[in-house]
């Protein structure tokens, strides 16, 4: 029994540890956290339960079946943040770029599967390269797969994405399909086909910035709700705005007490609109003096600025927020 136990062990370290010292070396020299590293950070301390951890895939082809890594480049589960039930898949750089195998597809499935049962919603933590071309149409169809689920799921449970690397293909389709997405600056991506493949076919020399980075999501696409400045800031961000949002389209966000009395009066908002109404004013100050401790969690802050989102509090619950801006286009 012990000997079972010392190499139930030992397998445990061997998954934890990726792709290796080296490889975790080459991540954190780039500013960024590990994949378990980000869940640890984003869920409440010691709050999370693994799935699936010496799970691995099964191609055979091109000299991949002597290059097998507990967990497959993905680390599943669950956790809570705040006290509030979550599930989570963290891809895994270290371990063939991140990119998606059968496998993999099977244990994100897995997951969101069980996320839409019992009503709680999914983390996306996404830091992958692409289908893994060695399985072919194997890995396309597991793409196939978590499409499907991000539909089913859609309107059901919270889905939200944190793009954490330079995600292309396929790995890009899923999180512009979730509810809210998240990036990091200078060191998240989001394109269909690299700058060397648009170099290739176009003749056109354009960086991965211009092409998918953070700045061309937040402020031309749309596609990105926000960038953060880091791994950690952006988590930490995460975890505050997992907070406005319901467990699932059953239930309610939770009210949090408010410190803010409800019959507080700002006699400044008698003069903030003005009468004249071609006269421009910023809807944010106004939005500042109304919500809960001016606390306002502004969404895509940098896109189509005539138009201001975003979420707060008043008197403690969550409301999520419309309005136009006279500064910008009035």
């Amino acid at each position: 029994m012990h000997d079972i136990q010392q190499q139930l062990e030992l397998k445990r370290a061997q998954a934890r540890l990726g792709g290796g010292q080296k490889r975790i070396d080459a991540q954190h020299a780039k500013g960024k956290l590990t994949a378990r590293e980000r869940i640890e950070l984003l869920l409440d301390e010691g709050s999370f339960e693994e799935w699936d951890m010496f799970v691995e895939h099964r191609c055979a082809d091109f000299g991949m079946q002597d290059q097998k890594i507990p967990g497959d480049g993905v680390v599943t589960g669950y956790g809570v943040i705040n006290g509030r039930l979550v599930f989570v898949f963290s891809q895994d750089f270290t371990v063939f770029g991140g990119a998606l195998s059968e496998a993999h597809a099977e244990k994100i499935c897995k997951v969101m599967d069980q996320a839409m049962k019992v009503g709680a919603p999914v983390i996306g933590l996404n830091d992958s390269g692409g289908a893994r071309i060695q399985e072919g149409v194997a890995s396309l169809g597991g793409y196939a797969e978590v499409f499907q689920r991000n539909v089913l799921a859609s309107g059901v449970i919270p889905q939200i994405s944190l793009i954490m690397g330079p995600c292309a293909g396929g790995a890009v389709y899923s999180p512009s399909m979730t509810d809210f997405t998240f990036m990091v600056k200078d060191s998240s991506y989001m394109f269909v086909t690299g700058p060397e493949v648009v170099k290739t076919v176009t003749h056109e020399e354009v960086t991965a910035e211009d092409l998918g980075g953070a700045s061309a999501h937040t402020t031309k696409s749309g596609v990105a709700d926000l960038a953060f400045e880091d791994d950690v800031e952006a988590l930490l961000m995460l975890r505050r705005f997992f907070n406005y949002l319901p467990l699932n389209n059953r239930e309610k966000p939770p009210v949090r007490r408010s410190t803010d009395p409800a019959h507080r009066l700002d006699h400044s908002l008698d003069t903030l609109v003005p009468d004249n109404p071609n006269k421009p004013y910023d809807i944010k100050e106004l939005i500042g003096k109304v919500v809960d401790d001016g606390d306002f969690f502004e969404l895509q802050p940098d896109f189509a600025k005539n138009i201001v989102i975003g979420f707060a509090r008043m008197d403690g619950q969550s409301v999520g927020i419309v309005a136009n801006q006279p500064l910008v286009l009035a």
